[in-house]
């Protein structure tokens, strides 16, 4: 596990950092003895290994060993044996490197530490078809060679809860009177004002880890918020900041005696928390084909709407991942259970902003903030891509309240019984990635299900 891959002269069209990146960032940074591998998984939860300051380097040179059933641990981290990359294969390995522009302090963890960003390669160099990253790239190559440039922004809810919880979360105690916060108090400038400090340590690190993160608000439920990551015409780069962000995240509010989740449903009577994924779409001469005087955007938006439309269905269990994402999926509750859109409207899945013509866009409200940013990018992407080519027609847009009939799968495993079968996706993501998420989770539902909570108790243990 700690010998090195060895020197790969092709590569393909994949960036990877270079050696001088990591002997400038040494030298500017001599305090630094530590550094993170950051790899994520088809889960999204990031993983991988720390290496002390010596070793860094070889990492930039040559890359390093991992295994690759790294790649299909499921949210809990346990190996999933049911994709035949444990046993049947021998659990072999293939090569992690650099990501350019990841490697950064990491000042939650001390003056000492630092991390990068890694992808997954063949041994051969080739791209690895569970790769996250990967998975995004082989559609973001779609729309280069259609001369087209996404331009893309993550924006993620979450709440800020009790730290130390064993059982279910507690809401944070008000510092000031000690007291738990009940209300809503949505917008609300004094429950920023609790969490300051917390933000101040956030927009820093943000800053020094080159992340966008602009504004902040209290969102809709007690203990919640929600900050913005700008926009860029990089959708690769604008997933790499949700990862680091949502880390950033847990790792400063457990240094200010909180946690941080991004868990899609903590609390039956809260609202839930999601990744609302903004996106607009450049040609070769930097002009947003989406701009349009008209509110509803230009011909280009609604194709894009259309698409969009017509896949949402099909990437569910990459938008909703787990068992508790499904429980975000209720009327009236901000989270969309039919694939409608709509103009300055919130209570839609597809909301086409209000702004001026020049900014107009689109923002995709279904995910959930525990799905991987990787692949739920990968997956809206695909829908405006298909909707572009194949000219969809969205329909008309929903005026008013936008909760109808539940259209869309809202069981976890019939969400993942529509994404195994979808061409579309297996066209966009690639077969074997398809074959593979589904394995996984199909194999976490199945140990999800097998298990006994504490509800069945109260209800039936005395009664049935």
């Amino acid at each position: 596990m700690g010998a090195r891959a060895p020197a790969i002269e092709s590569l393909t069209s994949m960036k990877f950092a270079a050696v001088s990146e990591c002997d400038a960032f040494l030298a500017a940074h001599p305090a630094v003895q530590f550094v993170d591998l950051v790899v994520t998984p088809l889960s999204g939860v990031p993983r991988g290994k720390r290496l002390r300051r010596h070793e860094l380097r070889p990492v930039f040179e040559q890359g390093r060993f991992l295994p690759l059933s790294l790649m299909v641990t499921d949210i809990t981290g346990a190996d999933t044996a049911e994709t035949g990359l444990v046993w049947e294969a021998g659990d072999p390995d293939r090569i992690v490197r650099p990501v350019p522009g990841t490697l950064a302090l990491t000042p939650w963890q001390g003056p000492d530490s630092a991390q990068v960003v890694c992808t997954m390669v063949e041994l051969d160099g080739s791209p690895c078809a569970l790769d996250p990253r990967q998975v995004l790239q082989g559609v973001l190559d779609r729309f280069t060679a259609d001369g087209l440039t996404p331009v893309l922004a993550c924006e993620l809810e979450y709440y800020l809860v009790e730290a130390g919880s064993t059982d279910a979360p507690r809401l944070r105690p008000c510092t000031r009177t000690g007291e738990r916060q009940t209300r809503n108090e949505v917008y609300g400038l004094a429950e920023l004002h609790e969490v300051d400090a917390y933000l101040r340590d956030l927009y820093a690190v943000c800053d020094v880890q080159g992340l966008p993160l602009e504004g902040a608000i209290s969102e809709y439920s007690p203990g919640q918020i929600e900050l913005t990551l700008a926009h860029k015409p990089d959708a690769l780069r604008a997933a790499d900041d949700a990862v680091l962000y949502k880390r950033a995240a847990k790792g400063i509010a457990l240094n200010h005696g909180m946690e941080a989740t991004f868990m899609a449903k903590p609390f039956a009577d809260c609202a839930g928390s999601g990744l609302h994924i903004h996106v607009s779409v450049e040609d070769r001469d930097g002009r947003n084909i989406f701009a349009d005087a008209d509110p509803a955007g230009s011909p280009a938006l609604r194709h894009a709407i259309g698409g969009l439309r017509e896949t949402l269905a099909d990437t569910m269990a990459i938008l909703a991942p787990n068992a508790n994402s499904y429980r975000r999926f209720r009327a009236n509750s901000y989270a969309p259970t039919s694939p409608s859109w709509g103009i300055n409207n919130r209570t839609v899945a597809l909301r086409v902003p209000t702004g001026s013509p020049s900014s107009r866009h689109l923002e995709h409200r279904v995910a959930g903030a525990d799905a991987n940013p990787y692949l739920a990018v990968a997956a809206v992407l695909a829908g405006i891509h298909h909707g572009l080519t194949q000219h969809c027609d969205p329909g008309p847009p929903v005026s008013g309240n936008g909760y109808g009939a539940a259209t869309l799968p809202t069981v976890w495993v019939n969400a993942i019984d529509a994404f195994a079968a979808s061409g579309r996706m297996a066209d966009y993501l690639g077969p074997r990635f398809v074959e593979m998420y589904a394995t996984m989770k199909r194999a976490e539902h199945e140990r999800y299900s097998a298990l006994v909570p504490s509800l069945d108790y109260a209800w039936y243990l005395r009664n049935a």
